[in-house]
């Protein structure tokens, strides 16, 4: 490859990867650095977009001994937009993107550059899913390592209950697969511990039989929140597993398929699905569905992949996002109160979300993986969102009001996938409890030096290293 090096680490890296390593005074920089949340403008040293895992093990030498920081970015959907970091080498997984379905065993091996909707498009032919989240755009790798929610949550826990390998390469550039028999510290702190053990260049997941979803949105309007909330709070951890349902405060989109005079009302709503046998669905969801005084019912037997990927269209990248997270063992009737107060949102995208985490998620212990808050019910989210830049501070300001009014209520840590840099270490801990400490004294053996800091990071055990 023939470049114009504009620095050393930019030559080194053009030097040894197959890839295209961009620089800041590449044609394509701009929009080499874009992240899927706008509010994000960093300038990275360099792009290095890996083709293969001997590009990320060079990347990595490379940087190491360059002295150069480093992020890594798969699928972008960070909410604090970590794979781009100022004056770092973003490693970008972006073009890994293989995947290969074992219908026999039931399994899929993920490259770390794929997103779910590539999973969802392969194992689906097969009758086969693996537990996500809610938009198919997101990354695998961000995704996978921070815990995984989503739609399945209840029926077949989160999607780091579900990952039976990873393929890792280290801080010093080595190359390993960590699971249950080898490297079973590392395997279990990769379970909801972030990216700071690693790059993670593929991982093997287990599948479930799921084809179809029955399920849908069924909306109220925004002054029903306190009813529904209250009702929600008894009905959803006494269903069955295969009944998933979270909780919303919204604003009904201008958009197909909902109905014209329905668009822009300020509403509250509940996205049910059903994951057992399709059949079956209209009589697992009918008393739900009768409930208070629905505005919009929109229950249906969905492919999959489809109901997977419905928010997709509302949430392309290049909006300005602003993120805060708690988890929650409880709706308090104080919480709900907030609900009420905070819940008629500012812009048209911005919105809070209460994904169940219970169900399958509670059968595995708080000290099986690094996914501490197994006793929670509810992960919840509250997003500031709008196109318009004009608006970054109201939504920003609509989030922080809401968070700050809602904490008190809260188990005290959150998702880490939900959190952005500026929250600091003490939320780090927090979100990890008792888990911390040795997540900290893994970190010490595989990342001594913190080479992979670009994260919620946590630091290493000092005098724990190997």
């Amino acid at each position: 490859m023939t470049v114009i090096a504009s620095s050393p680490l930019v030559q080194a890296l053009s030097d040894g990867l197959r890839g295209a390593v961009v620089a800041p005074d590449d044609g394509d920089y701009d929009a080499s650095r874009k992240v899927y949340n706008a509010m994000i403008d960093r300038r990275p040293a360099a792009i290095a977009h890996c083709v293969d895992v001997a590009d990320v093990i060079t990347a990595v030498r490379t940087c190491r001994e360059l002295g150069a920081r480093v992020s890594v970015r798969g699928g972008g959907h960070n909410a604090g937009g970590l794979g781009i970091w100022d004056d770092a080498a973003c490693i970008d997984l972006g073009a890994m993107r293989g995947i290969g379905v074992d219908p026999t065993a039931r399994t899929v091996r993920v490259e770390g550059g794929c997103t779910w909707g590539d999973v969802d498009h392969a194992t689906h032919p097969f009758g086969l899913a693996t537990p996500t989240g809610i938009i198919s755009t997101t990354g695998v790798g961000g995704l996978t390592l921070g815990g995984g929610m989503g739609h399945l949550t209840r029926h077949y826990g989160l999607t780091i209950d579900n990952l039976l390998s990873a393929d890792v390469v280290l801080a010093d550039g080595s190359f390993v697969t960590a699971n249950q028999d080898e490297h079973p510290d590392l395997f279990w702190a990769l379970r909801g511990g972030g990216g700071n053990f690693g790059i993670v260049t593929a991982f093997q997941f287990s599948c479930k039989d799921v084809t179809t979803i029955y399920g849908g949105p069924v909306f109220y309007d925004i002054r029903d929140t306190g009813e529904v909330l209250r009702w929600y709070r008894e009905v959803l951890p006494s269903l069955p597993e295969e009944i998933n349902g979270w909780f919303a405060v919204l604003t009904i989109p201008p958009a197909e398929p909902f109905p014209q005079e329905l668009w822009l009302r300020k509403a509250c709503g509940i996205l049910w699905n059903y994951s057992g046998p399709p059949e079956k669905g209209p009589n697992a969801l009918a008393e739900l569905r009768s409930f208070g005084r629905p505005i919009l019912d929109g229950i249906a037997e969905v492919p999959y992949p489809a109901f997977n990927s419905m928010f997709d269209p509302l949430y392309p990248p290049g909006l300005q996002w602003y993120w805060r997270a708690d988890f929650f063992t409880e709706i308090s009737d104080e919480a709900i109160a907030v609900h009420e107060e905070f819940g008629t949102t500012p812009t048209m995208h911005s919105t809070m979300h209460l994904y169940p985490v219970d169900g399958a998620a509670h059968r595995v212990g708080p000290e099986e993986t690094a996914f501490a808050y197994r006793d929670a019910i509810w992960s919840g989210v509250i997003v500031g969102v709008d196109p318009d830049p004009a608006n970054a501070g109201l939504i920003k300001d609509w989030c922080v009001g809401y968070w700050d009014r809602l904490h008190p209520t809260s188990a005290g840590g959150a998702y880490v996938n939900f959190m952005t840099e500026e929250e600091g270490s003490d939320r780090v801990k927090a979100s990890y409890r008792h888990n911390y400490e040795r997540l900290s004294a893994v970190k010490a053996q595989y990342d001594p030096d913190n080479f992979f800091s670009v994260n919620q990071n946590i630091s290493p055990a000092i005098g724990a290293g190997a």
